[in-house]
């Protein structure tokens, strides 16, 4: 049980304007869509990511780094680290279990027979994009347990865009269509009391002696 009595506490050490901001910024946060990356081996496009994914609303971003173990750049994230939701994992496997068991389709983000032009994207389904490695793309473990196939048309000589602005392209486009739809697809409230919590922890100084001195005095 969240209690609010203390997130009321702990943003009362908030500016109004950071207040204000922080309840904007919630009211467009989705988990309707989520993105995954497996095995990214440059640490900037999954940090490029990382950013997209705040940029557009998008709460979580999950890595799976069965080979390539990253951090995240917090330059080139510029502080989408804070904001946004990491969900790590050891393996493809895990990742796209988990996934499954929250409802969401697989949608591989690779050219395929029997794939989908991204603007016939059935945005209604609850839906995790995956994004594959440089090289190689994604692996055949994913494309396996795809649900669909989705790709951004493309009418020039080269065959691929760098994985952050395929994401950055994707997001853009499922989200303004998701926005104008009457899908349920804003966080619940009480999700929204626990990213204002998480908020307040990663934005106040000195959070543990204020959530102390909180305690002292229930």
């Amino acid at each position: 049980m969240i209690d609010i009595k203390l997130i009321e506490y702990l943003e009362s050490y908030l500016t109004e304007n950071r207040r204000n901001r922080f309840e904007q910024v919630l009211s467009q946060r989705t988990k309707h869509f989520t993105v995954a990356t497996e095995d990214v081996y440059q640490l900037h496009n999954t940090s490029a990511v990382m950013r997209s994914c705040d940029v557009f609303g998008i709460q979580e971003l999950h890595v799976i780094e069965e080979q390539n173990v990253k951090r995240i750049d917090r330059e080139i994230a510029m502080g989408a680290q804070k904001w946004v939701d990491l969900k790590r994992y050891h393996s493809a496997k895990d990742c796209i279990s988990s996934l499954k068991q929250q409802g969401y389709q697989i949608v591989a983000t690779t050219p395929h027979t029997n794939d989908c032009v991204l603007q016939d994207f059935d945005i209604t389904k609850k839906s995790c994009f995956f994004f594959g490695r440089e090289t190689e793309g994604l692996s055949q473990e994913v494309l396996d347990a795809a649900d669909c196939y989705l790709k951004i048309p493309m009418v020039g000589f080269t065959e691929s865009l760098n994985i952050s602005v395929s994401a950055a392209i994707i997001l853009q486009h499922v989200t303004s269509k998701l926005k104008q739809s009457d899908i349920s697809w804003q966080l619940t409230k009480e999700e929204v009391l626990e990213k204002r919590f998480d908020w307040c922890t990663k934005t106040i100084k000195s959070v543990d002696q204020i959530l102390e001195r909180y305690k002292k005095e229930a």
